[in-house]
């Protein structure tokens, strides 16, 4: 950009992970930010949440909680990279733990601890040393695993992961491919995308080493990237605004605020771009209104009509807002409990357990993980009923599990757990089904100077925090060009 010109003004709606991300990499490329976030704390659906939670027979003070539990990959390096950006040592944040999928019996697939020479053969050691497994279904997993390799972990976008698994024994795809699925994909087998399934496998089992390793928040994840960037940003004087939401998008007269490409007001203010980096329901309600005023959209019959394969993303508003409202979303619960045994002995075994004969698929002890004592936390993904069916489903599947390490040799007492909170994101991801068409970052050839970013922009991810980050980077990268282009060309 031009060094007469003055740095463009950007708005930021939505300071979840990709808004975060977004604003970081602006304030970086010297653009003036304003950060907008509807909730009272930043983070999205990775943010705190504060709670009360009994120490034996007293009321201990407020737990900081997390907006549901979540889990990264040592493929995230977007997202590793940013946290150090802003300050936040991932080695303090997260507990790097090998890939380990086992119940409590120890059966299931477990990595090894192998030095990063050796990581190549941790995959193959892992299958063939897999507890509870019968030859035959090793032997189908390696072989599996190689044709998929052969193949460049590509697959038809219509296939789904059921039709890529069909050859497999059944009790490899119940205690592997279901659950690495519904785990990465938050989609049930019947309907997830081959592609993106192969793709999560190819980054992480297939990827470098430490690439499939867990990475285990140490702290609420609200510490582990939101608030350190939140006073990232302060500390660099970026616009920072909680608990306001956006009622209205308009564009105004490029003149107006420097003769950029196109240019927009909101709250007031003018910008010469804008991010929506709220969730894909909120992007539709804006648009929609702008849709609506700039006169063009027929939003309703938009929104009825699927759209062809073979239309250019972007090429419209109106195509943007069809596929975005024709996106379908999976809820993910999280049931906290607090374990009723002496403080000083951890409810689990270790950090986290796959489980299997409830509406929970892993849970984790967050008093390795946090400090947080005494408290567990169920995931309970593509998860349906309400609240308080799911809470005592869980409670009665933390009674079988305590059993079961009990019987072990792995529980000290039958003290028994209580309720602490249940937390659930009804449209927590969009369902990554095998076909789906989602929106492109463009949102219409006529504003360049407006996109979206989020999980749910079209890429190669399913809805993870990593992809969030990739976005909103990825949108500061294509505003950049813009501007230059406009720069070059005045």
């Amino acid at each position: 950009m031009s060094p007469t010109r003055a740095a463009p003004q950007v708005a930021i709606i939505g300071a979840g992970w990709a808004g975060l991300a977004a604003a970081v990499a602006a304030t970086q490329a010297g653009m003036r930010v304003s950060l907008y976030e509807a909730a009272r704390e930043p983070g999205g659906r990775a943010r705190n949440v504060p709670v009360k939670v009994r120490s034996g027979a007293a009321l201990a003070q407020g737990l900081s909680l997390d907006n549901g539990q979540h889990i990264l990959i040592g493929a995230y390096r977007a997202s590793l990279d940013l946290m150090r950006t802003v300050g936040a040592d991932p080695s303090a944040c997260l507990q790097r733990v090998p890939l380990d999928l086992r119940d409590a019996a120890g059966n299931g697939l477990a990595l090894p601890d192998w030095p990063a020479a050796l990581q190549p053969l941790a995959g193959a050691w892992a299958i063939m040393s897999a507890r509870g497994w019968r030859w035959q279904t090793r032997w189908a997993l390696l072989r599996a695993l190689r044709q998929w390799q052969r193949q460049s972990f590509q697959a038809p976008s219509s296939m789904t992961v059921a039709q890529l698994c069909q050859q497999l024994p059944e009790e490899l795809v119940q205690q592997w491919v279901d659950p690495l699925c519904v785990a990465a994909l938050n989609t049930p087998i019947e309907q997830a995308s081959a592609q993106v399934f192969l793709r999560v496998l190819q980054d992480s089992l297939a990827g470098a080493p430490g690439s499939a390793d867990m990475l285990l928040p140490a702290k609420p994840l609200g510490d582990v990237l939101a608030q350190p960037a939140w006073q990232w940003l302060q500390l660099r004087g970026a616009q920072l605004v909680l608990g306001q939401r956006i009622d209205r998008l308009e564009p105004v007269a490029p003149e107006r605020v420097g003769g950029s490409a196109a240019a927009w007001q909101l709250q007031g203010q003018c910008f010469d771009a804008v991010l929506l980096a709220c969730p894909a329901w909120e992007a539709v309600r804006l648009l929609s209104r702008l849709a609506q005023a700039e006169g063009g959209a027929l939003v309703g019959a938009a929104a009825s009509q699927p759209v062809p394969v073979d239309l250019p993303q972007a090429a419209s508003i109106e195509a943007w807002l069809s596929r975005a409202q024709q996106l379908e979303y999976e809820a993910i619960g999280t049931v906290f409990l607090q374990s009723l045994q002496p403080a000083d002995q951890p409810p689990l075994p270790k950090a986290m357990l796959a489980v299997g004969d409830g509406p929970a698929q892993f849970v984790f002890d967050r008093q390795r993980l946090t400090g947080d004592a005494g408290v567990t936390a169920w995931v309970a993904s593509t998860m349906a009923g309400d609240k308080a069916a799911l809470s005592q489903a869980v409670l009665q599947q933390a009674e079988r599990l305590q059993a079961r390490l009990q019987a072990q040799g792995a529980g000290s007492t039958s003290a028994g757990f209580e309720h602490v909170a249940t937390i659930v994101e009804k449209r927590a991801t969009f369902r990554c089904i095998a076909g789906v068409q989602r929106p492109a970052m463009a949102i219409d050839a006529a504003w360049p100077t407006l996109l979206a970013c989020g999980d749910y922009i079209d890429g190669p991810y399913p809805a993870t925090l990593e992809a969030a980050v990739l976005s909103g980077q990825e949108a500061v990268l294509q505003l950049q060009q813009v501007f230059t282009k406009a720069a070059q060309q005045g």
